[in-house]
């Protein structure tokens, strides 16, 4: 059995208020699944750790959603994804190449599920320029040239719209996480 590295994003975890969970904890939590060299990457629920079971990703993702609920008593969607999935969208990012491309203004919404042919024609012909997205499979990425403060292209616009579950993170904290997942 070859150990595979995953990246785990949970949605709407903080250190103080809702869901608030410390990050040593959550490190914890993992480490007590099984899963190896768990390091979390600020205080908002990402968690990059290494694993040799044969379980589906989904598999995984509900074992660390069940052991959430257990511990701290939260309903937290996990986002799971490979490393070799995370490095592969990566290279396909459809606006690197955008003039005066800044990755604090790229963002990219990680998804429970895939994405079917009815819930991405809810938001098909949804145009908010300068502000601009695409989906890919369990992902969306969004490029808001003028700055996340005023797009109406985030999370809860495409959850209330397609009737999904994700959760967003910048560019740089992509970029950040495969730093860490390349380094296990």
């Amino acid at each position: 059995m070859s150990m595979q590295i995953y990246i785990s994003l949970l949605r709407g975890v903080n250190m103080t208020g809702h869901n608030s969970i410390k990050m040593s904890d959550l490190t914890d939590l993992y480490k007590k699944q099984g899963f190896k060299d768990a390091e979390t990457y600020i205080q908002s629920g990402n968690v990059v750790f290494s694993y040799a079971g044969v379980e589906s990703e989904s598999e995984l993702s509900q074992k660390i959603e069940k052991a959430i609920q257990g511990k701290f008593n939260y309903n937290i969607p996990v986002m799971l994804r490979t490393i070799k999935e995370v490095q592969g969208f990566y290279s396909e990012n459809p606006f690197l190449n955008e003039e005066k491309f800044d990755p604090a203004r790229m963002a990219v919404i990680f998804l429970h599920e895939e994405v079917s042919e009815s819930q991405a024609e809810k938001v098909k012909g949804v145009d908010y320029p300068p502000d601009k997205f695409k989906i890919n499979g369990r992902e969306i990425f969004i490029f808001c040239p003028n700055g996340f403060g005023k797009t109406k292209l985030y999370t809860i616009f495409f959850e209330n719209k397609m009737k999904v579950t994700g959760t967003a993170r910048n560019w740089k904290t992509v970029e950040t996480l495969l730093r860490i997942a390349a380094n296990k």
